[in-house]
């Protein structure tokens, strides 16, 4: 429910009559505590664009960032570009929602996170290698996943596991070994879960058992016998019911959350 006040952005009482405005309300086209572009709740303002859309061109450089930010929704493409280096991040990121590439471009080293994980989502995939390196976290994990396979070799060392995870998920098979080795236990789980059965050997003496038993649930049998000393049981169980010719399909659990 809607607070029962009419104030502006900077807490003074509203009033219509001495409002630039007022020609607006005399037409129905605004309405006081419900579309007014003065009021300081963004839901209000957006009713007033949503009534009046012609007029978010003319609210372009108002003081308060909620006006900018919702009459971003509204302006052609023309007048939205110049948005895309307004000095407050959520208008930027209201922006990118609706920029074309060729804006979108000279958005990828905006300072705001929030703004270059936006723009990530929509930057065509040919776009993204300038984003391999940037400092956040997340807006790496999504170029991991948007990236062109081929391009995901320059992210196989990036220095967050949860970005390495992804790349591991998607890089290609002649690649994937390499991350055998990767210090995350979850890596070296989806290159297990990924290698061909012959590949599979770089991981037969992982440290991690819940690799191992991975890895003797699809090994070519010829490397079973060796895994029938397996410190861990249940790698040990699995190994022998696959050389005893057991079925094991129900032997093999969800490891992504172990």
């Amino acid at each position: 429910m809607e607070n029962d006040e009419a104030k502006d952005w900077q807490g003074s009482d509203l009033n219509c009559a001495v409002c630039a405005h007022r020609a607006l309300a005399a037409a129905s086209r605004c309405q006081l505590k419900h579309a007014c572009v003065e009021d300081r709740y963004a839901k209000r303002i957006d009713r007033f664009f949503a009534w009046n859309p012609e007029q978010a061109q003319h609210f372009m450089s108002h003081p308060y960032f909620e006006v900018r930010a919702v009459a971003a929704k509204y302006l052609d493409i023309f007048h939205l570009a110049k948005l895309a280096q307004d000095t407050d991040e959520t208008v930027r990121l209201t922006a990118a929602l609706r920029l074309p590439q060729r804006i979108l471009l000279t958005m990828r080293a905006d300072p705001d996170r929030e703004v270059r994980i936006r723009v990530a989502a929509r930057l065509e995939e040919s776009h993204l290698g300038s984003m391999i390196q940037d400092s956040d976290y997340y807006v790496r994990q999504i170029v991991a996943r948007r990236i062109p396979a081929g391009m995901l070799v320059m992210m196989m060392h990036d220095a967050d596991s949860e970005v390495r995870l992804t790349v591991a998920q998607r890089i290609g098979e002649e690649w994937l070994a390499k991350m055998s080795g990767d210090e995350d236990r979850r890596v070296r789980l989806e290159a297990a879960r990924r290698l061909n059965p012959l590949t599979l050997p770089v991981l037969l003496n992982d440290a991690d058992w819940l690799v191992r038993y991975e890895v003797a649930g699809r090994i070519a049998e010829k490397y079973l016998q060796q895994m029938l000393n397996d410190e861990e049981p249940a790698v040990r169980e699995l190994a022998r019911k696959r050389l005893a010719g057991e079925d094991t399909a129900h032997d093999l659990p969800d490891l992504g959350a172990a």
